[in-house]
Formats: C-alpha cells, structure tokens, sequence
C-alpha cells in the first residue's frame, strides 16, 4: 500500500460541478503522491460518485496523486481509489475492509471518544476537525489543537480538517497531524496548485 498522503483535496457537490473542476483538480494533483483528491458528494447516487472518481483517477495519474472515495467503499473497490473515507454513519472500518481489502481506510472524527473507538474499529488514519472555525460547518464549535493532539496519541495518522490554510498549518503539524485536509482553501484559491504546495510545506520544507 502506498504511503497516506499529506494534503486531501476534499470536494463537495459545488467543486464538482464547478466549470474549472478539471482544471483545478489537475492543478492540486501536480504536486504528486503527497496529495489525494476526494470524490465526495454526499447528494450524488452511485452512478454520479462513480463518473468523478473516475475523472479525479484520469487527472491525478500522471503525477501519481491518490484518489479517495468518500462513504461508499463499493466504488473505492470498484474504480481501484487508493482509499476511503468514511464519516459517522457509513459502515464502520472493518465492516469497509470486507469490501475495500486493500487500500486506505480513515474515519471522520469530532471528538477523542470517537477518534478511539475509530481506532478499535480497525480505521487506519483518522480525519479530525473541525479544527478551527469554517463556513463548511456553520456554528459548529471548534475543537482546536488540543483534538489533534489527543487523536495523534492514539498511533494513527492524524489529518486536521476545518479552517485549515497557509497560516494555520504549521501549528496543526506542531501538534502532531501526519497531514491536513481542505475544501475552499484548495479548490477555491486563486492559485491551487501555489495552495497546495503551501499547505504542504511543513512536511516537504521538513520544518
């Protein structure tokens, strides 16, 4: 299995119909095996999820970028993702291994109680947040540091979601995140590939 990759690239329903989708995704894909792209549409049917992991898979193999499928283990399987990514009510990450037996398998995560019983469930990263603050969850709390922290204990990957950008990540990593995830702060930047390499630079700067 290929190394977890540092930054997801989560999309939503608007980032996939958006008319520079392909563009955009390309753009994030260049930085290469350190990035996965998410297929994510909680509103798509099966049929809609398939066609944009599909797409994200075309896009990111040249540069050898991971494609996750998030919530639906049935098309990780099918269109070979590198991954999945599973919130609260999909299939727990065991009952996901006897469909998806090879590739990655993270659970969403808001709280240290579900980040270990995440872990006993047999997830092997766990994405945590929301970190800070963000339009995507409106009114929703933030954890902050201290849920990165407690989930990094447990000896899975950590990656941070919620609020994440350039001026945010160097202490998301400071507190033990393996990697950090973002929708607007990639998909809706100017630049995402300059986004992508920013939010990246802890790791490759080795800093």
């Amino acid at each position: 299995m290929r190394p977890l990759p540092r930054l997801h690239a989560v999309t939503d329903a608007a980032v996939l119909a958006g008319d520079d989708f392909g563009v955009r995704a390309a753009a994030i894909a260049a930085a290469g095996p350190a990035v996965a792209l998410h297929a994510r549409d909680r509103s798509a049917g099966g049929a809609a999820l398939t066609r944009a992991a599909e797409r994200l898979l075309a896009l990111a193999r040249p540069p050898e970028a991971a494609v996750f499928v998030n919530g639906r283990p049935d098309i990780a399987a099918a269109v070979q993702a590198h991954g999945v990514q599973l919130a609260g009510g999909d299939l727990s990450p065991g009952d996901a291994r006897l469909v998806f037996p090879s590739g990655w398998i993270g659970r969403s995560v808001h709280a240290a109680d579900e980040a270990a019983r995440a872990v006993e469930e047999g997830a092997d990263f766990l994405l945590v947040g929301n970190i800070y603050e963000t339009a995507s969850h409106p009114g929703r709390p933030a954890a902050g540091l201290a849920l990165v922290r407690a989930a990094a204990a447990l000896g899975r990957p950590v990656i941070a979601i919620g609020g994440i950008d350039a001026d945010r990540v160097r202490e998301v990593r400071a507190a033990g995140a393996y990697g950090v995830a973002a929708i607007s702060a990639l998909w809706r930047a100017a630049d995402p590939a300059a986004a992508a390499l920013a939010l990246l630079a802890p790791w490759t700067e080795g800093s």
